[in-house]
């Protein structure tokens, strides 16, 4: 075999050599390929099936979904408490208010009290625009219309022949309401059918 020829198959033979070592990893680097490679597939493959991952995600829906109640419930709170604060102080004066009335009651009929009748009755005005500006109103009731468990409170029945059972025959007291609450219903008789003594 000619010199030439033996260079150029320990050419080839070297270039063959470099190749494989090139094809060979170095221990380190396959490790870091194979982590690499094993991360990904987990994203890929194994993570969107994953129970551990489903039930934490799970877990942490209901943690946001209670914490948005808890806010919404807190927030309802705050509003209620602003909106019925002066409630109890309202309660409180409503007793005034009939004390003031059944006076008036009274002193309309004696003639000697005329003046002051008029100025009770321009400070219970006075006092009743007040309180409406807090909240409260009066429920109004009127003798005929229908008994409303809601807004009145059956004190007693009474037999009336001019109007259908069920009706507010007389009104007793009074009923206030603060806002959309009750605060003292109206104290009402209510109408019922006139017994038959045969």
């Amino acid at each position: 075999m000619s010199d030439e020829k033996k260079q150029q198959q320990a050419t080839c033979e070297q270039e063959q050599k470099i190749e494989v070592e090139q094809e060979k990893p170095t221990k380190g680097k396959e490790d870091n390929i194979d982590i690499e490679k094993l991360k990904e597939l987990c994203k890929e493959k194994i993570c969107p099936e994953c129970p551990v991952k489903q039930e934490m995600e799970q877990e942490m829906l209901r943690v946001k979904a209670d914490a948005d109640n808890f806010r919404k419930r807190m927030e309802r709170e705050k509003e209620n408490f602003c909106k019925y604060a002066t409630e109890k102080v309202l309660e409180d004066i409503v007793p005034v208010i009939d004390n003031l009335e059944l006076g008036l009651e009274h002193a309309k009929n004696v003639e000697a009290c005329k003046d002051i009748v008029e100025g009770i009755e321009m400070t219970l005005n006075i006092l009743l625009n007040t309180l409406k500006n807090h909240g409260l109103e009066q429920i109004k009731t009127e003798i005929g219309e229908p008994f409303d468990p809601n807004y009145h409170e059956a004190m007693a029945q009474q037999e009336r022949e001019d109007m259908e059972p069920g009706m507010v025959s007389t009104v007793m007291q009074k009923g206030y309401k603060i806002k959309d609450r009750v605060l003292r219903p109206a104290k009402v008789m209510v109408s019922k059918k006139q017994e038959n003594n045969n």
